[in-house]
Formats: C-alpha cells, structure tokens, sequence
C-alpha cells in the first residue's frame, strides 16, 4: 500500500514575513559592516579638532612670550632715534686743524731766560723754564722761530687731526742764552711734565 505525498501551500502572509524577515538581517549586516568605518568618520573630526586646539594654544603661547620682547623694541626705538640726531655731527664732524704742543723742560741753565715763538712776523706763544703752550694750526707748512742773542727756526708739515711736539731748550751763548726748537714726541713731553709744567696757552706778552 503506498503512502501519499502531503503539499503544504505557502501563503501569502507567509512570504511577506519570510522577505522582511531577510531584509532585516540584511540590514543588520549592513550595520555591522559599516559601524567601523563611522566610528573612523567620527574619530577623525575629533582628532582634528585636537590638533587644531593645541596649535591655538602653541600660537597663543608663542604670542605672550614674544609680546614683552616686542615691547621692549617698541621702547628702545625712541632713545634710539632720540639719540641718533646727537651722535650724526659728532660723525659728520672733521678735525679741521693740527695741534702743535711746544714745551721747554724745566732746567737750571738759562731759567732765567723767556722767549717767544713766532710764525712770520706773528707771536704765537712763549716760553719760560718748566712751562708748554697748545696751538691749534691750519694744514700746511709752517715755520716757526725763536730768537734771543741767536734765531732758530723749525718748519713744520702738519695734517688735520695730527697732533705734533716741539721741545725748546737753552744753549750758552756769549752775552744770553740760544733759543733751540727741535721736533719731539708725547714720551718726551710726558717726561718733561713730572715736574708740573706750567701751561702758558695764549699768553704772548708783547709783539717786540
């Protein structure tokens, strides 16, 4: 005796809930396959917006470290420029003349003689023993002269801005002493001033 074949009809509502049923879990797998890639999405915004937050920090930092350099620049500019204007002629400013220094050491021999420089016919100083006197010349060639019982002469080339030393001395003549004018230099000068030289600087008694 054979058995017979049941069929089982699926019905209509059947199908819809066996297709929901797999569009479901197709969504879930969706899902599940994306959340990793959002959860990277989500992790890079914040990421950036930390990094963009430390660099405003860095920035503001550097700021206020440089804020009291640049204060300080502010404030020197004006002493600065205050002072440039003072400075520019000191600069700007040539020596025009030459200084000539004429001293006599002090000695016994002829003390009691005084005599006087003269450039031409022009008194320019004088000299007594143990004394100096400053002049301030134009550049060129001068010659200067001292004369008593005999006449010296020493001619000079002289450059602006030079300073030059004369020594002036006494030799024995037969009725006075004979002036002498001879270059020198500051180490004889400085040694003939340990006796306190005296500075007879614009003193030139009479014209004779």
């Amino acid at each position: 005796m054979l058995r017979g074949r049941t069929t089982r009809s699926i019905t209509p509502g059947e199908n819809v809930m066996t297709m929901l049923h797999r569009a479901g879990l197709l969504a879930l797998l969706i899902a599940f396959a994306a959340a990793p890639a959002l959860a990277q999405d989500a992790a890079e915004p914040a990421a950036a917006t930390t990094e963009t937050a430390e660099a405003t920090d860095a920035a503001q930092a550097t700021a206020a470290e440089a804020a009291p350099a640049a204060e300080a620049a502010t404030a020197a500019a004006p002493a600065e420029a205050a002072a440039t204007p003072e400075a520019a002629p000191a600069a700007d400013a040539a020596p025009a003349t030459g200084r000539i220094i004429f001293f006599r050491p002090k000695k016994f021999a002829g003390a009691a003689l005084m005599f006087k420089i003269r450039e031409g016919e022009e008194v320019i100083g004088m000299l007594k023993s143990g004394s100096y006197f400053i002049a301030d010349v134009a550049p060129g060639t001068h010659v200067y002269a001292a004369r008593s019982e005999a006449k010296d002469e020493l001619t000079l080339e002289v450059e602006a801005g030079e300073t030059y030393y004369v020594m002036a001395t006494v030799q024995m003549g037969v009725l006075a002493g004979r002036p002498n004018l001879s270059p020198s230099d500051e180490a004889a000068y400085q040694e003939a001033s340990k006796k306190k030289l005296e500075d007879m600087t614009g003193r030139k008694g009479r014209s004779k």
